[in-house]
């Protein structure tokens, strides 16, 4: 989407590196057949969705109100109307 910064904050950024730190981790330990290492790198998966959830309750994530898409005007008049 053109104009959109869905995703592009701290928190997201944080939270997708780390699963796919986690996810790399679990490939590698899958193709060793080593079971302990594999859910190992499941857990970094799911640590990284935790950690970019507490980021983003911190505030380092996108406002949930505003979206930069859906705003088209920045008067809250309907477009036609003159004030």
């Amino acid at each position: 989407m053109a104009g959109s910064s869905h995703g592009h904050t701290p928190a997201a950024w944080t939270g997708v590196i780390i699963a796919f730190i986690g996810f790399c981790v679990a490939g590698a330990f899958m193709v060793m057949a080593e079971p302990l290492g594999f859910w190992a790198g499941m857990v970094i998966v799911a640590l990284g969705g935790v950690v970019g959830l507490v980021m983003r309750s911190m505030g380092l994530g996108q406002p949930k109100n505003v979206h930069p898409v859906h705003r088209v005007s920045p008067s809250p008049q309907p477009a036609g109307a003159e004030g």
